[in-house]
């Protein structure tokens, strides 16, 4: 008889231990979950900044050259196409896929090296913080 109430105390510390597990694990997911889409909505953010800044200057180039076609060389004109190619290649609605770091990273060499053969200092620094921003 004595037995049936040790087990039972025992058995009771056991559920205890299981039931604070169980319901740690489903605060810690829940908190992962939300963590998650934070990170997810910055990076998402910073990409498509990073993105709109190159597709800007291939517009800006591109309205340049319709002007005035013999201003540039045909690498600078090729170089500026393979990175509008690129552009239209990133896959904007599926960012889990294994190319888009790749497709990121060629896209950047691209652009120093459209710069650098139009003798240009132009760079992505990200949005401007506050104290960096320009006056008018």
């Amino acid at each position: 008889m004595a037995e049936d109430i040790f087990d039972s105390a025992l058995n009771l510390e056991e559920s205890h231990l299981q039931q604070g597990y169980n319901e740690g694990y489903a605060d810690g997911l829940k908190l992962g979950k939300q963590e998650g889409v934070e990170v997810g909505l910055k990076l998402g953010f910073q990409s498509g900044e990073e993105l709109g800044f190159y597709r800007g200057c291939i517009d800006l180039w591109n309205s340049v050259i319709s002007i005035s076609p013999k201003c540039h060389s045909a690498r600078v004109l090729k170089m500026i196409k393979r990175m509008d190619e690129l552009l239209d290649k990133y896959p904007i609605l599926d960012p889990e896929t294994e190319s888009v770091q790749d497709l990121m990273d060629n896209l950047r060499l691209k652009f120093r090296a459209v710069c650098a053969s139009m003798s240009i200092k132009l760079e992505y620094d990200g949005y401007p913080k506050s104290s960096e921003q320009i006056e008018f």
